[in-house]
């Protein structure tokens, strides 16, 4: 909270903020106004709802704080900035952005809200640095619901999601921070303005693409599924992209030489092939200088960051319990939801280098830290006593689990 206490200019919204980031990370049921004000003693939700809506601070200039946060804690020559969107499903159509469309969280077309994040990720740990609300067509090209919605239609203009990726890592690269690479879904590896503006900075990207991509090889012209059932059985090596829940997510992986589409670097066609259900994915490389396969391999497992981070600022943070309609409230819940999953992920990651794991334990995870964190000081001996033999029962019990989990899927391969 020191960081940003000089985003405000008054004491109150500066005291109220550390509050609500407190809030958010208490154990509530509901996350949203009415329920953190009650939890912060407020008699009622008039304060949090000024700061969210009319108390003047600059999220954005937040959002720079905390980007300087994670990237100073968790930073590291393995970097990797994943871009992806998350929708939150919604009734009605008075609320920012939302319409009928589809959102990969409930796998379907649904009235819901989508935006597009960038986590930084390293083998210490990941956090959401950015985010921008995708508005559709359907609201750039109306004025006076933009109005009602707290935007102002002279400046708001259609933006891809794609176009929204971009302007975020051009904001990471500004802020004077580097990563050594740029992962991210098919909607993000399919479009070539993207890449290009990812390449020209010199970093380099592991694309997703769809089998019906097409690459240039010295070969010739080929779409990725044809090249793929060229691929001779000896050109497959087993590697793990990195552990999972059950064990290493062991795939079978291979990469063909591409004709590079940049001034300077490699090109490459990653391909994954599950060895049970033969499921294949597809990959589109740049690297400035020629890397191993195990180097692609890795980069590629970390796009499942993105998910863990929306899971755990979802469910310890309150990223998706925002009760708001318009665009600034909007903008300011989200990025202190992204702050206070932030602060849990640095903890974590300070604890693992300070305070290794004992046998039989496993180290202490982000979901188990904000239990701790919400348990009251002030507490009676015995209550924090009953919280700590809890914890530690927890984190026995998953080690045993783990540790069977992973023989198993031993046994299996």
């Amino acid at each position: 909270m020191e960081r940003i206490a000089g985003r405000f200019a008054r004491s109150e919204p500066r005291r109220r903020v550390g509050k609500f980031v407190r809030g958010l990370l208490a154990d509530l049921p509901r996350k949203n106004c009415w329920t953190i004000a009650e939890w912060a003693g407020e008699a009622t939700p008039d304060g949090m709802q000024h700061l969210l809506e009319r108390a003047k601070w600059d999220a954005d200039a937040v959002r720079d704080d905390l980007r300087d946060y994670v990237v100073d804690h968790l930073g590291g020559d393995q970097a990797v900035l994943v871009v992806d969107e998350t929708g939150d499903v919604k009734k009605g159509n008075a609320t920012v952005e939302v319409q009928r469309q589809y959102t990969g969280t409930a796998g379907r077309i649904e009235n819901s809200q989508v935006a597009v994040y960038l986590v930084h990720a390293t083998p210490r740990g990941h956090a959401a640095v950015d985010r921008e609300l995708y508005l559709p067509r359907a609201w750039t090209d109306d004025p006076e619901r933009c109005r009602r919605a707290g935007l102002d239609p002279d400046e708001v203009r259609f933006a891809t999601k794609t176009q929204l990726a971009a302007a975020m890592l051009e904001r990471f690269w500004a802020g004077g921070h580097t990563a050594g690479w740029v992962t991210g879904d098919e909607v993000y590896g399919g479009n070539p303005a993207l890449l290009s503006v990812i390449a020209t900075h010199g970093t380099g990207y592991v694309m997703a693409v769809s089998c019906r991509t097409e690459v240039h090889t010295p070969a010739g012209k080929f779409r990725v599924d044809a090249l793929m059932r060229k691929v001779p059985r000896h050109g497959w090596q087993q590697l793990s992209a990195g552990a999972g829940a059950k064990g290493p997510r062991r795939y079978d992986w291979t990469a063909v030489d591409l004709i590079p589409t940049h001034s300077a670097g490699t090109c490459q066609l990653l391909i994954r092939r599950n060895r049970t259900t033969g499921e294949v994915a597809y990959y589109h490389c740049f690297s400035p200088r020629p890397v191993p396969l195990p180097a692609l391999v890795r980069v590629a497992g970390t796009r499942w960051r993105i998910e863990e981070t929306f899971q755990a600022a979802e469910g310890l943070a309150g990223l998706d319990e925002h009760q708001v309609r318009r665009h600034t409230p909007w903008l300011r819940w989200v990025t202190l939801a992204m702050l206070a999953h932030a602060f849990l992920a640095v903890i974590r990651a300070d604890e693992h280098r300070e305070y290794p794991a004992r046998t039989g334990l496993i180290a202490l995870t982000c979901n188990e830290i904000q239990r701790l964190f919400a348990l009251p000081a002030a507490s009676p001996n015995g209550q924090r006593d009953h919280r700590l033999r809890w914890s530690l029962w927890r984190r026995r019990h998953q080690a045993r689990t783990r540790e069977c989990h992973y023989r198993r899927r031993a046994a299996t391969t």
